[in-house]
């Protein structure tokens, strides 16, 4: 499972690369998740137009690297409040073994509030491996 904000998909180059390396070593299929609202947004005028965009991002993962994927649209009340019981809630669904997500270098903020793949590891069965860069 890889988690990814398609508004922002230049800052996730490393993650995704990691993730398509891991899907062709394990021949294992890779599922991007986005969290979306229901409301209009930059992304969509509902949940649908983010998950028809969704699903072209995953497929021009699956042309490029040469995998198996697949989109999974998670629609939330409030994504940047529900983003990490979100995130949990579809390990846990998908029956995900590895998350493979995106972070930034820790800051000071970090040691106050838990960073999102620091919440899976700690609310899930799943390993999360953090990519920086």
């Amino acid at each position: 499972m890889v988690p990814v904000d398609i508004a922002h998909t230049d800052k996730l180059a490393h993650a995704l690369d990691t993730a398509a390396y891991l899907s062709k070593l394990y021949n294992a299929p890779v599922t991007y998740v986005g969290v979306t609202a229901a409301a209009p947004g930059p992304l969509g005028h509902n949940p649908a137009e983010y998950d028809q965009k969704l699903a072209s991002f995953a497929a021009g993962q699956a042309e490029i690297h040469g995998i198996e994927t697949h989109g999974l649209t998670v629609v939330s009340h409030d994504p940047t409040v529900d983003l990490d019981d979100a995130l949990i809630k579809t390990v846990h669904d998908t029956g995900s073994d590895l998350v493979v997500m995106a972070t930034h270098i820790p800051n000071v903020v970090d040691h106050i509030w838990p960073s999102n793949g620091g919440k899976l590891a700690t609310h899930t069965d799943a390993s999360v491996f953090l990519v920086r860069g």
